[in-house]
C-alpha cells in the first residue's frame, strides 16, 4: 500500500545528501575576477571624468536621469510587493483559517466517537471477556482430579 516504485526511491535516495559523498567546494575565483573588474572599471571611469575634454556636467545629468528611472522601478516593485502581501493576506484569511477550522473540529468528533466507542464497545468487550476467563478457570478448576495426601 505504501510501498515506492524504485524510481521514487531513486529519486527520494538522490536528493539527500549522504556522508560519503563531501560538499563540492565553492569557487572563490569569480568573484574575485569580478570584483577585480569592477575596481578597474571605477578607476578607469574615475580617470576619464577627471581629463579636461570631458563633458562631465552631461555626464552627471545622464547619471541622474538613470538613478530617478532607477528608484521609479524600486517603487513600482514595491507596489508589486505591496499587493502581493495584501493576496497573501487575503488567502490566509479566507481559505487556510476555514481549513484549520474545520480540520479542528473533525479531531473533535474524531475524539468524541474514539470515547463513545471505548465507553460503549470496547469496555463491555473487555468486561464479556473477563467474565469468560473467569468461567473457563472455574471449569478447569472444577474438572481437575481430586490428588491423594498421604
Amino acid at each position: 500500500m505504501d510501498a515506492q516504485t524504485p524510481s521514487a526511491a531513486q529519486e527520494q535516495t538522490a536528493m539527500e545528501p549522504t556522508p560519503s559523498t563531501p560538499a563540492k567546494p565553492r569557487a572563490w575565483w569569480p568573484w574575485a575576477v569580478g570584483l577585480l573588474a569592477l575596481l578597474l572599471a571605477c578607476g578607469a571611469s574615475i580617470y576619464w571624468l577627471l581629463q579636461p575634454a570631458t563633458p562631465t556636467a552631461r555626464i552627471r545629468d545622464i547619471v541622474i536621469i538613470l538613478l530617478a528611472v532607477e528608484g521609479l522601478l524600486i517603487g513600482l516593485a514595491l507596489a508589486v510587493l505591496l499587493v502581493q502581501l495584501a493576496v497573501l493576506i487575503n488567502l490566509l484569511q479566507h481559505e487556510v483559517r476555514p481549513i484549520l477550522e474545520s480540520t479542528q473540529e473533525t479531531v473533535h468528533t474524531l475524539k468524541g466517537t474514539a470515547e463513545f466507542l471505548s465507553r460503549h464497545a470496547a469496555a463491555p468487550v473487555i468486561k464479556v471477556n473477563q467474565t469468560l476467563a473467569m468461567v473457563r478457570g472455574l471449569a478447569a478448576l472444577l474438572r481437575r482430579k481430586p490428588s491423594s495426601r498421604k
